[in-house]
């Protein structure tokens, strides 16, 4: 039955590796290199989301061949403004990382 007070995010809506066409939902300027699931996580908790369950042993409907993982968020607002929240946040953190 479909939850409708929740949203799940996927790792792979924030990977730059992958096409549009293969589930990645947001530009690649608001995108990183393979996230991890511990950085999905902590990006979520920075930008003020609660994390109702997540999985690290699932795959992604468009790439069933790969693991993946994803995380659940009550819905406070937009799907999409829910993304680029936590994509703020995980560019961020990658960025300090890498200097």
């Amino acid at each position: 039955m479909k939850d409708y007070e929740h949203v799940v995010i996927w790792l792979d809506y924030f990977n730059k590796n992958l096409k549009k066409s293969k589930g990645r939902r947001l530009g690649l300027e608001k995108c990183v290199f393979d996230p991890s699931l511990k950085e999905l996580m902590d990006a979520t908790k920075a930008g003020g989301l609660e994390i109702t369950e997540s999985d690290d042993k699932v795959r992604f409907p468009k790439r069933p061949f790969v693991r993946s993982g994803y995380v659940i968020v009550p819905k406070g607002s937009s799907k999409t403004k829910i993304l680029n929240k936590i994509s703020e946040k995980l560019v961020a953190k990658r960025s300090k990382q890498s200097k």
